[in-house]
This record gives C-alpha cells, structure tokens and sequence, in this order.
C-alpha cells in the first residue's frame, strides 16, 4: 500500500478530489502542516502500519480511483491538435510552490482539466529553488521569506530523453550560453516540463536566475524570459516531444516566437517568410489590461541577451527590436513582450469579454485581432468537500455533466435545508483553518462570513472596506465578520502599506475579532477561504480585473460575489446570483470612483446582504442559483474546451474575433 500511495503522491492528479486534502491531513495533521501539505514527504515520514484502518480504506479507494482515472481516458477529440502550454508560473497545490497568484493558478488548472479533457498537451515553465516568497508579518509588516524548494522532497522527477537520459539544454544569453536542467512534474494525463538553472554546471550568475518568481532586476527578467521562450522549446526538442501549436499564456513566454523564426530560417526560408512560419505555430493569451503590468525592455537590456541569437539569424540591429514594438523604427521604444507576443502568433485573446474590449482598444494601434475567451477555474479542485458529499446525495452523475447547463437546474431543486448545513459545515472549516493559523480563538462559526483574498495591488482596493469605520462597524455590529488575506510584491511598496493599513484596522479594537488578517496566503488558504466565506468581496477599480477567479471559485461553492462589474462577473451577474457595486461604467477620476464605489458597497451590504441573510430560505436560494448559472459556465473544462476548437486548431476562429465584430466568441453548443 505504501508504495501505491507514494506513486499517487507523485502524480498532482489527487489534487482534482475535493476530499483529498483533508483525507491527507486526517492522517497526521502536525505533521501535514510541517511539511507544507506535501504527501510524499509526509508519506516517507509515517510508518503506516500504526494508520487507522478507516484512513487506509480511504486510502485504498482513493489509490483505485487514481488507476481507474488512467485506465479509461476519454476519447480525444478528432484531429486535435498537440500542444505546449508555456507560462512563467503554474499553481497546481502549496507544496509545489512556483506560482505567485492568479496567472499561475489558471495555467494548473488548465493543465488538470486538459488531463481530463485527454488532449496531448504538455506544459513548460521554470522551477523556483525558491519559489515567490512566504509571507510573514512583524510588527504589522509583510515580510518575506524565502524557504528552500528541495526537489528532492516534491513530486517531480528528472525529465529523460528518447535515450533514457536526464535532458540539459544549452540557452542562449548575449554571445555565451548557460544550461538548463529538466524536470517533470505529472498531472494525470499531461506531463509538466520544469526548467533550472540552479545547479552546478552554471555559474553563480546563471544560478540565480531560477532562484526566484518575478525577483532580481531586469537583467534577471529578461534571462528568465529567454530560459523560458528559447529554453523551452530547446528543451522539448531534447525530450523528443513534437507540437503542432505553442500556447503563450502571458507574455513572460515570447522569446519562443524567436527561436521558431531561427529554426525556420534554419530551413532555408528567408526573414519574414520565416516569422510567418513561426507566427502559424503560435497563439497568445493577455492577461493585463494595465499598460504598466507588460514587460518591456530597453535596447541596452535586450541586444545585451538576444545579441547573440540574432547574430547567428544573420539578422541587423533592430530586428527583434521592431517585432516587440508598436511604431518599427522607433529607436526610443523599448521591446515590448506582449507585443512581440501579438505579432509572433496567429491569434489572440482576453480573459473575459470585458478584458477582450479593454485589449482591443489598449492595443488597437497594432491593428490585430483580439478575441475572448473567459477564464474559469477546475470544477473539481476548488469544490470544497461537503459541497461534493452534497452533489453526491443529490445530483447523481455530477461528475460527468460538469458544463451541461440543462443538468444544473436541478441544483435548485435541493431543499433549503441541505444548503444551509453545507454553508455552515464549510464555513466552520474556513474558521477552524484560520484558528489554526493564528494560533488562536478568533470569529464565530454564527456569523455572516466575508472572504477578501487576492494579491494586494493597489487597484483591487484592498481597503476599501475601511472607508467609513463607523458605517463599517454599524455593518458589523449586525453578526457580520471579515476575513482578509494577501500578498503585495516585495518591490511593492504601495501594496505593502495597504496590507499594513488593514492589518492596523484588523486590530482596532473596535474591530478586533471580527476583522481578521491571515498572513501566509497560498493556495490553501485560498481553498479555505473561497470555500467558507458567505459573501466573496472584489473591489477593483474597473476595468483593471482582467478576469478574477477567485470569484469563480467561491461561486461554485455557494458562495454569493458582491463584486465591482468587472472581468468575468459582468458575464455571470443576473441579479440574483450574488450582488453588483457600483456601475457598470468608467472613470476618469480615481477618486470619485473610490468614494462612489464604498458608497455602493455599504449600501449593497446594509440594503441588499443583510436583509437576506436574515431570510435563511432566500439566502439557500441565491446559493443554489449561484451554483446552478456558475459551475456549468466558469470552469476550465469549458475554457479548455473554447481553446481547443478557437485556439489551437488551425482552421479555429482565430481566437474567435471573427466570430462577431464585437469579439465575441461563438458559443460551443455543449456548453449551452
């Protein structure tokens, strides 16, 4: 048993299970929190002859479901294309952690629901010795720390190629080249392909560029780019992997353009008969509707690290240049990825259909398409436990309907009751992770729960809430509580401040007990939170959300979004599933903006939650409603679904713009 339970751990498949985690930590609890909820390091610390027989039965059914998962894969569809999925950061669970927030936690759940969906894609990014940072706080600070990831101790092994050898590639960097190793990390069907410089053979230069996500300078930005888009590709080559289509999910990933443009002048076709071969191969995914939030490099900066590359294309000073800039020519502008990106693939897309309209017109200059396709997050992995025991009871066959619509009506046909247990069952576990947490009694299981969790930028507002006290208080005074969690930046000093703001707040006595801050925010956490939480609370100054998932995530739990009309709650919001703030236009002037928005959000609370709160009956309606309109829409499943017949076929929409003038994507009969 112990080694089929180790082979299992090795495989972030049993991340998909929504009991998995607790069945985990069911078996030493201390224990899975020292080692940072890792199973396989937990598994070779435990003697499993003293386990309990109830948790080894568990352990027996969840072994046989893994077997069976990969014994009877779907059928793949018709003349689907082979993919690589390349992103800087992928989020698959806190024990591997090489992921800083939300890009990196889309990119894993594409990865899980590809797996499920059997489509022959595998994904590429880099290993972190040290991943983003942990966050810690003294004296009402965020400080960070950067623990080591020992790839010893996780569930990756180094990646082999056709020889049975581990796989190194050498990658370019001005006129010399550093190497990179391999490894694999597997997710059910589809294999994960992790860069590292962090070994021996480079020097200390080229060490640290895989020492940490989205640190160093923009010397080390820039390698880490190149590691990426130009490593990757070497990388797949050694591992004898052939793709029809390149996914850059971002635009850290579009050095990849560069190095297909090489290998096709390689063949013999001249310059821009060569970029329009590589443009074929490739299609691009933005993620930033903020001008400042895409990577741009100056000339010093990128001739320093491409020169050598274009050297050997025979190419002149300039030409990588003019592929990543918006006026070719112009010498003061700074290559930009997201353009070099755009121009290098064939097609283009939002995350949600009001991120596609802020694109176009951010980029419009350009004149390229940009299409939609709305993000949504995997149906499975962010179910909390009780909610899946709850579609068990009640809607047999859940599993396998996950984007039929019609099949989720029947959501709002379970009884008041049932969701109110869940509610109280899931928001329990919320405050019991969070009294572990803080080491101490904190919150009331009673209470009407609001979760405010995301990276702390200043545009998503973070303490918004705090605008008014006194009205803030009143709220609370209500049986209200508020949990919040997040990290800024290290180099984010505005981030940083609004998170010490609402610490102080957290502590005001006025509010002590009821607003909480939990530090260490992570994907745990972040399952706790969407998972528990009543009401789930975004604020950012619209139109700057590019998609927000973690709305989705709470919506799939019952949880209701009191959300700003921003990334994918204008396509989900229908008056009854959750709460709009504000309107649904926008500013010129930050400051009205802010004072209007508090002002819609107290009013939204006082007039609106409250008062329904108090209704339980009402309260379980909105719930399973939310369910019933969020589940079957918002999840990876359909949006890998949308990529593959848009994005990654050839004869696809071309990223759906021509689809509809408006960029609107047509919609997928399935999904209906």
């Amino acid at each position: 048993m112990k080694q089929r339970l180790l082979d299992l751990a090795m495989d972030l498949w049993w991340t998909t299970r929504p009991d998995a985690n607790r069945f985990w930590a069911s078996l030493d609890r201390e224990l899975w929190e020292a080692v940072n909820h890792n199973p396989l390091a937990m598994l070779r610390e435990t003697d499993l002859d003293l386990a309990p027989s109830e948790w080894l039965a568990q352990a027996e059914a969840l072994v046989e479901a893994w077997q069976r998962y990969h014994a009877a894969p779907p059928p793949r569809p018709p003349n689907s294309p082979r993919i690589a999925y390349l992103c800087m950061e992928f989020g698959l669970h806190e024990s591997l952690p090489i992921y800083s927030g939300g890009l990196g936690v889309l990119a894993g759940d594409h990865l899980r629901s590809a797996s499920d969906l059997n489509l022959d894609l595998v994904g590429v990014g880099l290993f972190y010795t040290h991943g983003y940072f942990h966050q810690m706080i003294y004296d009402g600070q965020q400080v960070a720390a950067y623990p080591v990831n020992d790839p010893e101790r996780l569930p990756m092994k180094p990646a082999r190629g056709p020889d049975g050898q581990p796989v190194e590639v050498e990658v370019p960097h001005g006129r010399h080249h550093f190497k990179a190793r391999v490894w694999e990390v597997t997710v059910g069907r589809v294999r994960l392909f992790l860069l590292d410089t962090d070994y021996d053979a480079n020097p200390l230069e080229y060490r640290v560029l895989t020492r940490n996500l989205y640190g160093g300078n923009t010397e080390t930005r820039i390698a880490q780019e190149v590691l990426l888009g130009v490593g990757g590709l070497r990388a797949l080559q050694a591992l004898g992997i052939v793709r029809d289509v390149f996914h850059l999910n971002e635009g850290h990933a579009a050095f990849l353009v560069l190095e297909l443009w090489r290998r096709a002048m390689e063949r013999g076709h001249p310059p821009e008969e060569a970029f329009a071969e590589a443009r074929k191969a490739c299609v691009f995914t933005t993620h930033t509707p903020v001008p400042a939030g895409h990577d741009r490099f100056a000339w010093e900066t990128a001739d320093a690290a491409l020169v050598g590359l274009r050297e050997s294309m025979g190419l002149p000073q300039g030409a990588f240049m003019d592929r990543g800039r918006v006026r070719p020519g112009d010498i003061h502008e700074p290559l930009c990825m997201t353009v070099l990106a755009m121009k290098g693939s064939r097609a283009a897309n939002g995350v949600s259909r009001l991120h596609g309209e802020v694109s176009r017109k951010m980029w419009e200059n350009l004149g390229l398409p940009i299409g939609h396709i709305t993000n949504g997050v995997h149906p499975t992995a962010w179910l909390g436990p009780h909610m899946a025991e709850l579609f068990d009871r009640h809607l047999p066959g859940w599993r396998d309907n996950l984007c039929d619509r019609e099949f989720w009506k029947g959501a709002e046909q379970i009884e008041a009751k049932h969701w109110l247990h869940v509610a109280h069952a899931q928001r329990g576990r919320l405050i019991d992770g969070v009294r572990w947490r803080l080491g101490r009694p904190v919150l009331n299981t009673e209470r009407l729960t609001i979760g405010f969790a995301r990276r702390f930028a200043p545009y998503k507002r973070g303490a918004l809430l705090f605008t008014d006290p006194d009205r803030l208080l009143a709220i609370l005074d209500q049986g209200v509580q508020v949990i919040f969690a997040g990290k800024a930046h290290p180099a984010d000093a505005l981030g940083q401040a609004l998170v010490a703001e609402v610490i102080r707040w957290s502590r005001d006595p006025r509010f002590r007990g009821r607003v909480v801050f939990v530090p260490g925010y992570d994907m745990a956490l972040g399952r706790l939170l969407t998972q528990g939480s009543d009401v789930w609370l975004n604020n950012p100054r619209r139109p700057r959300e590019a998609s927000g998932t973690s709305g989705q995530k709470a919506a799939i739990n019952g949880g209701l979004n009191v959300s700003v009309l921003d990334g994918w709650w204008p396509e989900a919001y229908d008056g009854l599933n959750g709460w709009a703030i504000g309107s649904d236009t926008d500013w010129d002037d930050t400051e009205a903006q802010d004072a209007a928005d508090a002002e819609s959000l107290y009013d939204t609370l006082e007039r609106q939650v409250l008062p329904t709160w108090r209704n339980k009956k009402e309260w379980a309606r909105r719930m399973a409603h939310a369910v019933a309109t969020c589940l079957p829409v918002f999840n990876t499943d359909r949006m890998v679904t949308d990529y593959e017949r848009m994005m990654y076929r050839e004869d696809g929409l071309e990223a759906c713009a021509d689809a509809d003038p408006r960029g609107v994507c047509a919609p997928d009969p399935r999904f209906r």
